[in-house]
Order: structure tokens, then sequence, then C-alpha cells
């Protein structure tokens, strides 16, 4: 069996079973808060590629527009942007965030082949024009739904160390290594750790 193939069968049987609860998901922030349920934005892909990205919203709508003015409170290191306690999140949103229900559509992404289940998170265009040159080669796999800096703590792992953990997964990847990060993937989604 091939990756493409694993990722197919893995996202189309994996919708049948997330359709209801991204439904109700979406019931909850439409009735919470005001603009559209689905949050788009455009990502790179293998290679730099640009694709569509696709999440459920968990900020307030327009929440990229005033992220810059939040930029001095930002706690990660490197060009990525994380708050503990950022405003723009929705209350429903923490939520969703928390049990990583928000990165259910991206099994959309998988179908269509933008991601593919394992390998290193999808980083945005501006956030790859601040990469170092190593850090670059990030690119040369597919994005992926999770990865090993998912497993490992997610936003308690320095941005550094995160790219070493991405690097890391290219070298070694393999069939038998993606089918145990995902199941790595279920305790560390269940136990929250590091969700922001």
């Amino acid at each position: 069996m091939t990756k493409r193939a694993l990722d197919f069968a893995l996202a189309s049987s994996g919708m049948v079973f997330v359709l209801p609860v991204v439904g109700l998901a979406a019931l909850a922030i439409k009735c919470t808060s005001k603009g559209p349920v689905l949050f788009r934005q455009e990502r790179a892909g293998y290679g730099g590629r640009p694709f569509t990205f696709y999440k459920l919203r968990t900020m307030v709508d327009g929440a990229e527009e005033v992220k810059e003015a939040l930029a001095e409170f930002n706690e990660a290191d490197g060009p990525v942007f994380k708050m503990a306690r950022d405003p723009r999140v929705t209350l429903v949103g923490r939520v969703l965030r928390k049990a990583s229900i928000d990165e259910l559509p991206q099994l959309w992404n998988v179908l269509r082949g933008d991601m593919s289940f394992v390998g290193p998170r999808p980083p945005t265009m501006d956030e790859i024009a601040k990469y170092a040159s190593w850090q670059r080669r990030r690119l040369h796999g597919m994005g992926g739904l999770t990865c090993l800096w998912q497993v490992g703590g997610r936003s308690n792992i320095g941005f550094v160390e995160w790219m070493r953990l991405d690097l890391r997964y290219l070298r070694q990847r393999s069939l038998g290594r993606d089918l145990l990060l995902i199941l790595r993937t279920i305790p560390a989604v269940l136990s929250g750790r590091g969700a922001k």
C-alpha cells in the first residue's frame, strides 16, 4: 500500500464518522458568533506550493486582521504566533481547540491530495518567508494532520526543536512509522497536551 492510498482510505472512512461532530460544531459556531463556520487560509504544501487550508473557525471573525496589534504578547519563538489566552478565541473555539475538533475539516485537504495524514504541519506563506534555509527542507514532504510535534506536546515545544522533529520525520518516514504516529496521536489529542 502506498502513502497516498493509506491517506485516501483513512480520510474517506474518517469523514463518515466525523461529519456528525463537524455538523454539531458548525451549529455551535454559528449560534454563538458572527462570521463563517469555516476558516480558510493559504498554506504551503509540498515544495512550498500554496493550497487552501480548512479549519473550523475558533476565533472572532476578522481575527487575522488584529494579529499585528497583539504581536507583543506572542509567547512563541520563531515566525509563529501563539498566545495561551488569545482574546480572539471564542468560548466555543476553546473547546474545539482543546479536543482538536477544529482540525477535522482537513480530512477534506487529505482527500484532495493537498495534505497527508502524517507529515509536517503546513505553515503559512508568511512563516516560510522567515525560515532559515535549513528549515525550508521541511517543505520537501507533504504537510500532514499529525506529526512528531503534535504527539510530542505541540505548543510546549520550541520552534527550532519543532523544525528538527519535522526533518527527523522526513528522514525516517515509512508507512509503519506513519501508522504508529497516527496511533500515538489519539492519546495526545484526548489529553489536550500543548493545545492552545
